[in-house]
């Protein structure tokens, strides 16, 4: 069984922004780490996101320039399958519970290590159904950030039927060293934060369809009533894209109920590649 102290090398999958977020994470904790995506250039734009973010951190004095040298240099970006064996990998790719599956079997293949975790930053798709048909299905865990990775502190750590307890332990554990709070949540569709939060974009999509209230109105009603940010502005930073898929699949996993329903303004933007900050436009234009 693996303990914290035998973690050496951390292997990210997905370079996008939550990705990234989690790759520097990693790096800043002192893990030799590594940043796949299936091209090389997505690999390396990550590795920019990463250095952006530590730019900010050097601007706000949080960090000196050689802080961040240090970081990039445990940092390697590549679209090589062959370089993911690690003690701990983390899947960032697309919400779709084929697509994850897919990946966790290959991974098996590729990873003799028998104790080698597996975790899944996956919002919404319970934790067994992902576990189903994988070699040693006691190594996998859910491990849901939230974004931007890099500054929130929560993480879900998520257990399905299968997963150990010594290893869900030590994901907790890994999660405290990475600089966050964990907490522990039972498997479910959406887990706790997402089943409850995404009532915060639904609702204030549907008022938007109904034509209750521009977004930007929505917004300002909401922070002023003590909310960080408004819906829109977070879906804006998630990405309508992401935000799009996670809503689907609790629509899926909750049996289509309707309070989980789609927005069809949402997947217009999305259809018209108008994906929030990322982009340029959302429901925003940056």
């Amino acid at each position: 069984m693996k303990r914290l102290e035998d973690i050496k090398r951390i292997a990210i999958i997905g370079a996008g922004v939550m990705g990234s977020g989690i790759a520097q994470l990693a790096a800043q904790a002192g893990y030799e780490t590594v940043l796949y995506d299936l091209t090389r250039e997505l690999a390396a734009n990550g590795l920019k996101l990463i250095a952006q973010n530590l730019d900010g951190a050097i601007e706000r004095k949080r960090m000196t320039p050689e802080g961040k040298q240090e970081i990039l240099s445990r940092l390697k970006a590549t679209n090589e399958f062959s370089e993911l064996v690690a003690d701990v990998v983390i899947e960032a790719i697309v919400e779709r519970l084929e697509t994850k599956s897919e990946l966790f079997s290959k991974l098996a293949l590729l990873i003799d290590d028998d104790e080698a975790i597996f975790c899944s930053n996956t919002s919404s798709i319970p934790i067994t159904k992902l576990a189903h048909g994988i070699p040693h299905p006691e190594r996998i865990v859910g491990m849901h950030f939230f974004n931007p990775a890099h500054l929130m502190k929560l993480v879900e750590v998520v257990s399905g039927t299968a997963t150990s307890p010594a290893n869900a332990q030590l994901v907790y554990d890994l999660s405290e060293k990475l600089g966050k709070e964990p907490v522990m949540t039972k498997d479910a569709p959406g887990f706790i934060v997402n089943r409850i939060g995404k009532m915060y974009h639904t609702e204030s999509l549907k008022a938007l369809e109904e034509k209750a209230a521009a977004a930007e109105t929505v917004d300002a009603l909401l922070e002023s009533c003590g909310f960080k940010m408004g819906p829109f502005k977070l879906i804006d930073l998630i990405g309508l894209d992401t935000n799009l898929s996670v809503t689907k699949s609790l629509y899926e996993q909750f049996h289509f109920e309707p309070r989980f329903a789609p927005s069809h303004i949402q997947q217009q933007l999305v259809d018209s590649g108008f994906l929030g900050k990322k982009s340029g436009r959302g429901f925003y234009q940056y």
